[in-house]
């Protein structure tokens, strides 16, 4: 107490000229004059910043939280898209006398798909095959052959699988080809056979199929994927003298340089139509 009566003794003139100069500022303020107009807009200019700051310092911190409820929505909208992309449409006379009216369609459900979100912990893009690790495993439910996707398009599929890690083999790996389509439906296969990570190949499609650069290549129901994942985006094509076959160049629509979430998409009637294709070869 004594220190802070000594600095009052010290400093009273200071003390006392600020205190003049607050309350000069506040009547000027107070007032319609040009200073009181000029005093506030600087006042409104000063707490817009330091709000704006705030704001910012806010937004930055609650990225994490953003970033996870758009991961769970893009989770929400792509199931949702699933309940129109796995089911097929056709015209069973037999099944329609009985059961239906007639001329009805049928719907007949040949896929069911789960997607569940994961993070990147690791990831390879310069190796012969190459892999990413994410931060789900078998108690998440994932399990071998489950197809990868990004939120743009195809990633890989999954390949190993521990308690609470997974790790998938990237479509940039020389042992995994994916059955692809293009625009018109003409069916071939996306292989990675160079060192570019932005550099895809589609092969096998006849001479005749007119393909342009910017044409989107997809998935097809072939694949562990399902169909219609974009894959990539043709940017050339050669025509191979030897076969008449084309050769396109695609570039992928995932960036691998910088993948950061992923989905892991599961089949829960693959291992049903597994089980009858596997007795076809008995």
């Amino acid at each position: 107490m004594r220190n802070f009566i000594l600095f009052i003794r010290r400093f009273s003139n200071l003390i006392l000229f600020l205190l003049l100069e607050v309350f000069c500022i506040v009547l000027i303020a107070r007032t319609n004059t040009m200073q009181g107009n000029d005093v506030m807009s600087s006042a409104n200019v000063l707490l817009a910043g330091m709000y704006q700051r705030k704001d910012n310092m806010v937004y930055y911190f609650g990225l994490k939280e953003m970033n996870d409820s758009l991961i769970s929505e893009n989770k929400y909208l792509r199931k949702q898209l699933a309940l129109y992309n796995s089911v097929d449409t056709f015209v069973d006379s037999n099944v329609q006398q009985t059961i239906y009216e007639p001329d009805t369609n049928i719907v007949k459900q040949y896929a069911n798909y789960v997607y569940r979100s994961a993070k990147v912990i690791n990831n390879s893009i310069a190796s012969v095959n190459n892999y990413i690790t994410i931060n789900r495993g078998e108690k998440d439910g994932i399990k071998k052959n489950m197809a990868v996707i990004s939120g743009n398009g195809a990633v890989g599929k999954i390949v190993h699988t521990s308690a609470n890690f997974s790790s998938a083999i990237s479509i940039l790996s020389k042992k995994q080809k994916v059955s692809a389509k293009l625009k018109d439906g003409t069916v071939g296969y996306v292989i990675w056979n160079t060192t570019n990570p932005q550099e895809l190949q589609m092969k096998d499609i006849p001479q005749q199929i007119k393909v342009s650069v910017g044409d989107s290549v997809f998935t097809t129901e072939y694949s562990f994927f399902p169909a219609n994942v974009l894959v990539g985006v043709v940017t050339k094509k050669d025509l191979i003298e030897s076969t008449k076959l084309q050769l396109l160049y695609l570039r992928p629509v995932t960036n691998f340089r910088n993948l950061k979430y992923v989905y892991i998409v599961e089949n829960t009637m693959s291992e049903e139509q597994q089980k009858l294709e596997a007795a076809n070869q008995e």
